[in-house]
């Protein structure tokens, strides 16, 4: 929504907009993606989010080229809605498809939801099936083993979001767009 004194419009992530923050999250899901080849596997599976939303779409093809780089193919790619539910949803129509040795998820909290789902039938991570999440969130705490995933810097966009729009009631003219960095978190599940 504009603002209404100086009429400019800040959003986070990308889309119809005067000014944006947001992460590169096609090199993000190639970083995530890399790091389970890394670790040397070869059935790598993703649960994207929303396939409507650019951010899934970029890390969905972060993951294809990473993948590609490695002369790898997907096993999988399934599509959820950031829910923890749906993240169960989705590893269960990738596992009746076969067994990944890794999979990249799309979010910490449907991480969560695959972890559960996976578990229930006895596979083990990340012994069985390293887990991959997205966002760094407290989810990724909250789970045993604690989620390896890509941190992207939340705080720092809202501050970041926040800048831009009091440059421009002061009359300036910050930049159109800003890419803020992510991170990749090493822990237990991958």
């Amino acid at each position: 929504m504009p603002c209404r004194w100086c009429g400019a419009d800040v959003r986070c992530g990308r889309g119809v907009s005067d000014y944006i923050v947001d992460v590169d999250n096609v090199a993000a899901g190639r970083a995530a993606t890399q790091h389970l080849v890394d670790t040397g596997r070869t059935r790598i599976a993703t649960i994207s989010g929303p396939l409507t939303m650019l951010a899934s779409v970029d890390r969905a093809q972060g993951f294809r080229d990473a993948l590609a780089d490695a002369g790898l193919t997907p096993l999988a790619e399934e599509e959820g809605d950031y829910s923890e539910a749906s993240g169960a949803e989705a590893v269960r129509r990738i596992l009746a498809s076969g067994t990944p040795d890794a999979i990249f998820v799309a979010s910490d909290l449907m991480a969560r939801g695959a972890l559960t789902a996976m578990r229930s039938i006895g596979l083990r991570v990340p012994e069985d099936v390293a887990l991959m999440g997205f966002d760094d969130s407290s989810v990724a705490l909250s789970t045993d083993p604690p989620l390896t995933t890509m941190r992207q810097p939340m705080y720092l966009q809202g501050e970041t979001m926040t800048a831009v729009l009091l440059s421009r009631l002061a009359g300036g003219e910050p930049e159109k767009m800003t890419i803020l960095p992510t991170e990749l978190v090493v822990r237990a599940s991958a």
